[in-house]
Order: C-alpha cells, then structure tokens, then sequence
C-alpha cells in the first residue's frame, strides 16, 4: 500500500511523535509498503507533478532522539519558511488525499485532539485510530472524568481552574495539577503544600489556560492498551525517581516498566482489563488506545486518562503490551492499519 506516516506537528509532544513515526515508516517498509514520512507541521515540500509520485521515491525517515527538555515550539514557527499560517504545513492535504492511508504517528494538539481527523473526514482521506469525536473527548480530561465516570469507573474527584480566576488555596492536598488537554505529562506537577500548588499552577500555565487539579490518589500506576476491542496485558510503570513525568517516560533507563506483572492479583488484573474496555467504549474509541490508571491500597482501579494515539519508540508501552502476548512491532502497526480501514469501507 502507499502510505502517509504523520509525525511531529506543533505539540509539546513533538520529539515523541518524531521518534514513533519514523520507527513506523521503518516498519512498513520493511513489509512491503510504499511508506512517506511526512512533518505535519512542514509539509510536504518536496516537487511533484502528481503527488503519486512520492511514493516512488526512497525516502528515508531519519531517527531522532527525544530530549529531557520539551521543544520550544516559538522557535519552532519561526523557523518555518511558508507563506501559510496554518498549524499544518504545505501540500499536506493534497499529499495524504493520493495515499491508501494514513498513519498517525501525531501526539498531544493538531494530531491527537479530533481537529486533523475531522478535517480528514470532510476532505475524505482514510487514517488510522479513532475518529475526530473520540478523539476530542479523551483530549479534554475533564470532559473524559465525567463519561468515564458515567460508564461506571472510578475517577479521582477534580475541578477545572482558569488562569483569569482566583485561584484561592489548593482544594485537596496532595494533589496533581495538569493542563486540561495535554500528553506525556507536560506541565504536571503533583502538589504536596500550599507553595507546591502555588508553582504547579505557574508550570500549568506556561502550557495551557485552563487546568485540572484533581486529589491525587496514591498507588500502583498501570496501564492497560485496547487493540482491535480487546485488553491488552497490563504493564506497571515505576519511576526510578519522582512520579512518571516528561523525563522518566522518555529518557533510557529512569523508569522500569513491567509486563507481564507477576504479582498483579487475578482479580485486579480483571478489573483492570474490564476498566479499560469500558473507557475504550464510554469515550467512542476505535481501533487501539491505551489508558492509564492508578490501583490503590485496597485494590480499587482508578482511572486517570485515555491516550487515542499512544506512543509507539522503543521506550513507549503499548508496543511493550503487545509483544507480551507475541504481537511483534510491525505487526502491531499492520493490525491498526487493517482494523482503521474497515472504518471507511
């Protein structure tokens, strides 16, 4: 097949999705396709007379590594030479509209949020994951906390907090503190005093007007991915240091992530996995995702987020679950490919 591998875009997640679209192009390459790694952000900006031709052309998708420091998208537009002031760059409707599919290796804005799928659909080009509803839903927390809530899961109690209002003092302590759409952690801190809750408001904002502050719960994190309707093992993620941040998820050796668990009770990994699958549904998801929950002293799951398009480096989880049960790297992104194009039949 002729494929389009999207990478990048303009998030704070950027380096991620950099690393993970290139490790997909690599592996649909290696099986058979016709794969372009293509810069959201950038474009294609490569000549063309018809824009089938750029999957005669060998193009390979460099790998990049992915920094302690979240990228600074200022710099970033400024170094875009176009004349359009879209968040997507040029010739990349055009490009995407001669593919047999796209692949979304997008994460956080512009790629994992509904708007990039919702514009897809109306120009009627195929891509993988769910669609631009789910999306949108799980991207906002706060709006995911209440139909995850509604679907029966636990979800810690929270409120939303704007950067035009008073603030006054912290509604729980501890507590986590983060950007109401967002990934990979950024801008989240967990607040333990008054001055802790003070400066985890002053992180938040630097990425987003509107936060989340919710009481932190204490406890095992796990995570758990749904690929093609069904619950993948979970996998427990410990920090050698602090909690699971920007840095600890993506720098080599800073977090052990096991999977298989073998001293997760039946009956919690059960719950888990039920937990899951009824997030996966509640928020409109399709095709693969992975969601994240805190399991507390008494056992109880407690979900924290949901991740639409998860991450897919070597560090990244879901392709860890998979291979627990014997789904190889490629053949992860060759069953989302398959799953995403009965969507459009």
């Amino acid at each position: 097949m002729d494929i389009i591998v999207l990478c990048g875009g303009l998030s704070t997640e950027r380096d991620v999705s950099l690393k993970s679209g290139a490790m997909i192009a690599r592996a649909l390459r290696e099986d058979g396709h016709r794969a372009v790694l293509i810069d959201s952000f950038f474009g294609y900006t490569g000549s063309y007379s018809d824009p089938e031709e750029i999957f005669d052309r060998r193009e390979e998708g460099g790998e990049t590594g992915i920094s302690a420091q979240v990228p600074d998208l200022a710099a970033l537009m400024a170094s875009r030479k176009q004349e359009n002031s879209s968040r997507v760059g040029d010739n990349l409707i055009e490009v995407c509209r001669a593919a047999d599919i796209v692949f979304l290796g997008l994460h956080g804005a512009d790629g994992e949020d509904g708007r990039l799928q919702a514009m897809f659909e109306i120009s009627g080009i195929r891509y993988t994951g769910s669609g631009h509803l789910g999306s949108a839903c799980a991207m906002d927390k706060e709006t995911a906390k209440r139909l995850i809530a509604a679907a029966g899961v636990r979800v810690a109690e929270g409120r939303i907090v704007t950067r035009d209002s008073e603030p006054g003092p912290a509604p729980f302590l501890p507590c986590v503190v983060k950007p109401r759409a967002g990934g990979s952690s950024v801008g989240t801190s967990i607040a333990r005093s008054g001055d802790e809750y003070a400066a985890a408001l002053e992180l938040g904002f630097e990425y987003s007007d509107e936060l989340l502050v919710e009481r932190y719960i204490k406890g095992r994190e796990i995570d758990v991915g749904v690929l093609a309707g069904k619950a993948l093992p979970p996998i427990e993620i410990r920090p050698k240091s602090g909690f699971f941040d920007y840095k600890n998820k993506y720098q080599d050796g800073a977090t052990d992530e096991i999977c298989p668990i073998p001293d997760l009770p039946e009956k919690t990994d059960e719950a888990l996995r039920d937990a899951a699958i009824r997030v996966y549904d509640a928020l409109g998801l399709e095709v693969y995702a992975r969601m994240d929950f805190i399991v507390d002293h008494e056992g109880q799951v407690w979900c924290l987020e949901a991740n639409t398009l998860p991450g897919m480096t070597p560090a990244s989880l879901l392709p860890k679950e998979a291979a627990a049960v014997g789904i190889s790297y490629n053949e992860l992104c060759e069953t989302i490919i398959r799953d995403s194009l009965k969507r459009f039949k």
